[in-house]
């Protein structure tokens, strides 16, 4: 049976790469703006600012932390180098090789956090844009279980706000659990929330920074088809079947939507998504 190509791996590896070419780091999570330029030369500076704002909250003293979902290691690598132990939850293979080299003295856990098993207790379980993944009753319930007395639970990701409505197909931007059901179902699972902050204005300019690379990729294909409609039609017409047969038609209206519209903005992702930094801990 012919294998499949791994299309999630291959965007991980050029997303992680080109990030790395443009900041010096292995970072795809939001960066926060506030004072910026929203410009790619800022981008190391947001992404840092998020990282030190989060870092922000962890608890005092040097932690045992469950850096749940864990991308490239790159969040794992500063806690580290603060002192703390981190073990690192990663689903794919090609993660848990990035983040072996990025912080080599974490554990590395290659698996899905459901499939997770380990006797060892946290202070601080985290999750930096991964609690999305992750089916709520779960993520919440399991981590629980994971901490030491005293321990603390961060969430720091997005959600669907009350106002969600969605967009065209492939459009809708940001992603993660509606913040209504969040909240039905940590009201009762004997977690307490001890802060919460709303930072939605401040990441959503990542959305318009993003989109604004993707329509220069589209700009240059959009000019190579253009020369090759005029000089290369024959080669044009074998490149357009080809596409046609390894890509569904809605893969390709998703494909050219992404590429050459503006419809993923800062604006659209403010209406319908809530970016959230939590803390959490058990009442008893």
């Amino acid at each position: 049976m012919r294998e499949k190509i791994d299309s999630r791996a291959i965007g991980l590896d050029v997303g992680l790469s080109f990030t790395k070419w443009l900041t010096g780091a292995e970072n795809l999570h939001y960066g926060l703006w506030d004072g910026l330029e929203v410009t790619a030369g800022n981008l190391h500076a947001a992404q840092s600012a998020y990282t030190d704002k989060l870092f922000k909250l962890l608890p005092k003293g040097k932690l045992r932390i469950l850096d749940i979902g864990g991308g490239a290691g790159e969040t794992a690598r500063k806690l580290l180098a603060l002192g703390h132990s981190v073990d690192i939850v990663v689903p794919s293979a090609f993660l848990a090789s990035r983040c072996r080299e990025n912080a080599p003295a974490a554990t590395v856990h290659e698996c899905m956090f459901e499939d997770l098993a380990t006797d060892k207790k946290f202070d601080l379980c985290l999750f930096s844009e991964s609690f999305q993944y992750i089916p709520v009753e779960i993520a919440l319930s399991k981590t629980a279980g994971y901490l030491d007395k005293g321990g603390e639970i961060i969430i720091s990701d997005c959600f669907r706000s009350e106002n969600f409505k969605g967009h065209a197909v492939g459009s809708t931007v940001g992603g993660g659990h509606h913040i209504g059901a969040f909240r039905e179902v940590l009201a009762g699972t004997g977690l307490k929330t001890i802060s919460e902050e709303d930072i939605t204005a401040s990441v959503a300019p990542s959305v318009d920074l993003e989109q604004g690379f993707f329509n220069v990729i589209g700009h240059a294909v959009t000019r190579i088809d253009g020369e090759l409609s005029q000089k290369k039609r024959k080669l044009r017409w074998f490149i357009t079947r080809a596409l046609a047969t390894v890509m569904s038609k809605r893969k390709r209206y998703r494909l050219n939507q992404r590429l050459n519209e503006k419809t993923r903005t800062a604006a659209h992702f403010t209406a319908n998504n809530i970016y959230l930094m939590i803390k959490l801990r058990p009442e008893n």
